[in-house]
């Protein structure tokens, strides 16, 4: 028995989408019952432009008087998600001028619906991607041209087309999870047409991944990108212009205290960690590796979750199973060698390109503005040295 664990994995034990991925299904866009909140919602960009944020939520009683009771956790999202972008455009209004306390009115029930989401009371890829798109035409796919987002902060072509670049890589996933879990069920049971026919699916999956994040540049201009879209995802942990953190009023659990959150980030994305996990790449431990640990925490509990089974797929040797099987017969059953050193290498491929948006994007821009700090990614933490170093043992896993 190779295999830990002898239950098979499953997607939809965790929620999650074989055509979809980690996407929701469509979500909601309109709060029922919630008129303050929608009407911020619906505003923000409007007032963000005009620097009126403060002002608006300042005099506002109540955003959220009650949770309704009718809500399911589609309402919550929703709640989250207007409340975070909310919570960031009150904080970063000011550029140079950040606000160092959240108002109860804004920080109470944006850390209530949080509570309820297992997530930290902070913008997070979830509520900035996962939770924040519609279809033009309800009947047609998702893809980039039929998806735009509910909520933007400023809005414009450059905000609109860096976050649906990452929806669409989202949707792309779906399948290939489906071929990542299919392989390792293959493996458990030492069924080698399983195996292979899996990760052919995950390599057709990643090669439409990395095309997608290829046109980043199409629509997205790094110039606009650090300058009017990056600010506002930063959050409030190793932030040199909020080194103390942000006080959330009235939260009886902060007590008043300042509270230090990692800002929204790709790397709150649960694909990357699955496909290290379920192709068995190791990264040896360094700064990187325990921001992206950290970043779990900020995931949705059954993705996170999901990401903890991979990582249980073992073999007797305490190994990745996948990668264990797949190696052991290189020899006698060279087809799946092969094609797990394929898509091996379209992780490196994603990866290398990644790392050259990291430069473009934000390296690069820094060298001519003194504010954004550019030697932390918008999470937090320092990234260049580091990403070439995964994308180094990435390879490494193909090497006999």
């Amino acid at each position: 028995m190779h295999s830990s664990t002898s239950q098979p994995l499953s997607l939809s034990d965790f929620g999650i989408s074989p055509e979809r991925g980690f996407l929701p299904s469509d979500p909601c866009e309109t709060l029922p019952d919630c008129p303050s909140l929608n009407h911020l919602g619906h505003e923000l960009p409007k007032l963000l432009s005009a620097r009126q944020v403060r002002r608006f939520i300042d005099e506002q009683p109540s955003l959220l008087p009650s949770i309704p009771s009718s809500w399911q956790e589609e309402e919550y999202r929703a709640a989250m998600r207007i409340l975070s972008f909310a919570g960031h455009a009150y904080v970063w209004e000011t550029p140079g001028q950040p606000a160092a306390k959240l108002p109860s009115q804004l920080a109470r029930p944006w850390y209530e619906i949080a509570q309820k989401l297992g997530r930290p009371p902070v913008l997070s890829y979830a509520s900035y991607a996962l939770d924040n798109w519609r279809r033009l035409d309800p009947t047609k796919p998702i893809q980039l041209d039929n998806i735009v987002l509910i909520q933007n902060f400023l809005g414009g072509l450059d905000e609109e087309w860096f976050v649906v670049v990452h929806l669409q890589i989202e949707r792309h996933a779906g399948p290939g999870l489906e071929g990542l879990v299919r392989a390792i069920n293959g493996a458990a049971k030492e069924n080698n047409d399983e195996v292979l026919l899996g990760l052919q699916a995950l390599a057709s999956a990643q090669a439409a991944m990395r095309n997608t994040l290829l046109r980043m540049k199409e629509r997205c201009d790094p110039y606009v990108y650090y300058t009017r879209v990056r600010p506002y995802i930063h959050g409030w942990k190793n932030s040199p212009s909020l080194p103390d953190g942000l006080i959330y009023d009235k939260v009886e659990t902060y007590a008043q205290r300042p509270q230090q959150f990692r800002g929204e980030t790709g790397a709150q994305s649960t694909i990357v960690p699955c496909l290290d996990a379920g192709l068995g790449i190791h990264h040896e431990p360094d700064m990187l590796t325990v921001y992206l640990q950290e970043m779990r925490e900020y995931m949705p509990p059954q993705h996170r979750a999901f990401l903890q089974a991979l990582e249980s797929q073992t073999d007797g040797q305490g190994g990745a199973l996948l990668s264990g099987y797949v190696h052991d017969r290189r020899q006698s059953h060279p087809e799946l060698w092969s094609a797990y050193c394929a898509c091996v290498d379209l992780l490196a491929q994603f990866r290398e390109i990644h790392i050259g948006y990291a430069d473009s994007y934000i390296n690069r821009q820094h060298q001519t503005s003194t504010t954004n700090p550019t030697a932390v990614g918008t999470g937090g933490t320092p990234f260049m040295t580091y990403l070439q170093k995964h994308l180094d043992e990435t390879k490494q896993a193909t090497v006999a």
